[in-house]
């Protein structure tokens, strides 16, 4: 079992992988993707998502302010996460991404030993519309079928909406602090579908 973190005993899952397309809540045509790399056009569409997100939703400080330090941001963690985008009409307008919980990065083996945090970003305009829950389904299951399994979060205590975003895919409290929730999951590995 991976770190010291409590997960649930049940794994959860299937969930669908991308590349998928949906309609959202407002009937746009919403595409979901796995960049096989996040770097060049992949990285620069997330860049220019990010510069236009709203500072006022950010949480926990990220996403960082500014061109140069949202692309530091994502460059540094870029080589060792998992990432999935939501595109509209071509440009991204929603990411999510899992990032190794360890020292060592580079030494990442078997991903069902690691545990991988959880971030989630949908722009303003976007969300209330089913983006998020969709983005985060798809996530889940590419993490599945490239062998993660220990996937965990933390949310501000007061953000029911995102909480109950959380419970509804599987994610069970497993702690709380002064002002974070942490959630986790167990995923079942190699178990992604098209559902």
């Amino acid at each position: 079992m991976a770190g010291s973190r409590q997960y649930p005993d049940e794994p959860s899952g299937p969930f669908p992988s991308p590349p998928t397309t949906v309609e959202d809540r407002k009937e746009r045509t919403i595409e979901i993707q796995a960049p096989a790399e996040f770097a060049g056009e992949p990285l620069d569409d997330v860049v220019e998502m990010y510069t236009e997100f709203d500072p006022a939703d950010r949480a926990q400080g990220i996403p960082p302010t500014g061109d140069a330090r949202i692309r530091d941001w994502l460059e540094t963690i870029g080589d060792y996460s998992v990432n999935v985008v939501a595109r509209h009409d071509g440009d991204v307008i929603a990411h999510a991404m899992l990032v190794p919980d360890t020292d060592e990065p580079s030494a990442i083996g078997d991903n069902s030993e690691i545990e991988w945090e959880l971030a989630i970003f949908v722009l303003q305009a976007y969300q209330r519309a089913g983006i998020g829950t969709v983005l985060l389904k798809n996530l889940l299951g590419h993490a599945g079928e490239i062998g993660i399994s220990h996937v965990w979060l933390t949310v501000e205590r007061w953000n029911n909406p995102a909480i109950a975003l959380y419970e509804r895919v599987g994610f069970e409290s497993t702690g709380t602090e002064s002002f974070e929730q942490e959630m986790a999951i167990l995923l079942e590995a190699g178990e992604g579908d098209d559902c």
